[in-house]
């Protein structure tokens, strides 16, 4: 499974010194993706794990004062990158263009993006989360060459850091709708899993791994995590 771990604005330089010694002792046969932030992809030195990023700018290298190209990412060494984190999505207001545009930045370098798509509450209480998951992706792979390479993080955002979770039927309805679009892409779930819930999680259909937020940053619950998938 591919395992991905999205540390967000969190650890400086030294605590990322010592959060690497420690998750570099973790012994997993799962494809785990460390993604630092910007100022910490510098000090990645784990080679048994990928390396990837949170963010890139959708435009490429030139007068964009505080953006982060592709191709810088891609010269540290980066494989993978995230975009249209919920998180981002509202609070940097990111629109589904907008991701698009990084989505064929990030190709253009060889670097496999991690699409993060999901609703709000109001949207699956009102019932148009479908609408809005087929939306975010139909626009984000438009006109991309070759967009089965990237990997979809279904992240339900009233799940992220609420430790509710939805049913694996409810995951795995939408897992269907993305399969629907995307036969041949890889689906990550993402939003509160951790250990004390995993044994459910793991039980979900066509499911090819997780991206974790929180977990990430505690290497000792993220072990229990990652032996609970054996």
């Amino acid at each position: 499974m591919i395992i991905a771990l999205n540390n967000k604005s969190n650890l400086d330089k030294y605590e990322f010194l010592d959060y690497q010694e420690r998750i570099n002792r973790i012994d997993s046969k799962e494809q785990i993706i460390v993604c630092p932030t910007f100022l910490n992809i510098g000090n990645y030195t784990i080679r048994k794990f990928s390396l990837g990023a949170q963010n890139v700018s959708s435009t490429e290298e030139g007068a964009h004062t505080g953006e982060v190209s592709a191709k810088a990412l891609k010269s540290f060494g980066v494989d993978y990158c995230i975009v249209g984190h919920s998180e981002r999505r509202q609070n940097q207001k990111e629109s589904n263009n907008e991701i698009n545009k990084k989505i064929k930045q990030l190709m253009a370098q060889d670097i496999i993006p991690i699409l993060c798509i999901g609703e709000t509450k109001e949207e699956r209480d009102n019932n148009h989360y479908k609408e809005i998951i087929e939306e975010e992706i139909k626009t984000a792979i438009l006109s991309v060459p070759n967009y089965d390479t990237i990997i979809i993080a279904y992240e339900p955002i009233w799940s992220i850091g609420t430790g509710v979770i939805p049913t694996n039927e409810q995951i795995e309805e939408v897992f269907s709708l993305i399969k629907s679009i995307l036969p041949n892409n890889k689906i990550l779930y993402g939003g509160s899993a951790n250990e004390k819930n995993i044994d459910q999680l793991k039980k979900i259909k066509n499911n090819d791994g997780f991206l974790l937020g929180g977990l990430s940053l505690k290497p000792a619950e993220l072990s229990i995590f990652l032996n609970k998938l054996i």
